[in-house]
């Protein structure tokens, strides 16, 4: 069986796995006044309620905001003196959005950039109470098992906290444009509409990721500050963000695709598919055949990803973080990739990923 040409399926699976999350965000509709101000409640309303999650709410609700653009509403959180940082799904295609304070208090801006590659927009504005200072972003990667706290407006009650754990790293998560998220940081704190664009925060005060989806039971799912960090200040600068793209579709390499493929152990990733017009056409060599083994159909032939700059690669979301973390477009890579049963070294200049295939 051959196929070298990417379907749309493929092409939504380029660069990594994607898990199925409905980017639950956004409300569909305003709410009505009673959506209230409640996140200026304080530890001083009666009873001792001192506790880290209540610190980290004090401490950062005043910088949480309501986004609030013609159509659909989410959270989003203050970035500097004057950028408020949400989804790109909150906003949409809209040119401008309502932002409320804590305080009650409405403003409004310009969408300056968005990026629905990452699901991350932004949104200027002109002044802030004085109270809604910047966010730090966590300088350490998220820790498996470590509390965080989601503050959002989750179907428009505003200053609402969740609190639970980080359940996942380095997961994959769908994008407005279809291409997957890499670096992804997946929690059980509650998330529900209007969530999105908020930040799901360290108890020391730092941002760990912005809130992109939920669903499911205690499934959630933010889009890491490594990757925020470096999608940002660009979508301030010039309203768009490049990322790299290497045109061809991988499946980690089971015990079945290595038996099917003669491999003495299951190791790397087989490329199953490259985009004939995109960066790796003429460099790597996809399978053209399938197999049934133990049940299953499996890839026969074609190169087996094995390492990218010396970084071993053992999942496709290890390869999305590397290539969206460590790398950008027109630059170069090395690829050892193992051809025909001899292990060899190419070199690959990364392109830019389209929006559409």
């Amino acid at each position: 069986m051959t196929d070298r040409t990417l379907d749309r399926r493929t092409a939504l699976k380029l660069g990594g796995t994607t898990l199925a999350a409905a980017l639950a965000g956004c409300n569909a509709r305003r709410t009505g006044t009673a959506t209230g101000t409640d996140s200026t409640a304080t530890a001083d309303s009666g009873g001792d309620t001192t506790s880290s999650y209540a610190d980290v709410h004090q401490a950062t609700a005043d910088s949480v905001v309501l986004v609030d653009p013609p159509r659909g509403q989410g959270t989003g959180f203050v970035y500097d003196d004057g950028h408020i940082v949400t989804n790109a799904h909150v906003v949409g295609e809209a040119d401008e959005a309502d932002i409320r304070f804590s305080s009650g208090a409405w403003t409004s801006g310009p969408v300056v950039g968005r990026d629905v590659h990452s699901d991350l927009a932004v949104v200027a504005v002109e002044s802030m109470p004085e109270e809604a200072t910047p966010l730090p972003f966590a300088d350490r990667p998220a820790v498996v098992g470590e509390e965080v706290v989601v503050i959002g407006n989750p179907f428009g009650l505003g200053g609402t906290v969740t609190a639970g754990i980080v359940s996942g790293v380095d997961r994959s998560i769908p994008s407005p444009a279809g291409f997957p998220i890499p670096d992804a940081i997946q929690t059980d704190a509650a998330v529900n509409p209007g969530n999105s664009g908020g930040p799901m925060m360290r108890l020391d005060g730092t941002v760990l990721a912005v809130i992109n989806s939920g669903g499911g039971d205690n499934i959630a799912f933010g889009i890491s500050a490594a990757l925020t960090t470096r999608v940002v200040p660009e979508l301030i600068e010039t309203g768009e963000y490049d990322h790299s793209f290497i045109g061809a579709a991988f499946t980690p390499v089971t015990p079945e695709i290595a038996t099917a493929n003669d491999l003495e152990t299951a190791r790397g990733l087989a490329v199953t598919a490259v985009l004939d017009d995109g960066p790796a056409a003429g460099v790597l060599q996809a399978s053209e055949d399938t197999t049934i083994v133990e049940g299953r159909q499996v890839p026969v032939g074609g190169d087996i990803l094995l390492a990218i700059d010396d970084r071993t690669l053992l999942t496709t979301e290890g390869l999305g973080s590397y290539l969206a973390l460590e790398t950008r477009p027109g630059e170069t890579v090395d690829l050892t990739v193992l051809r025909a049963g001899d292990e060899q070294t190419i070199t690959l200049e990364l392109g830019v990923q389209p929006n559409e295939l």
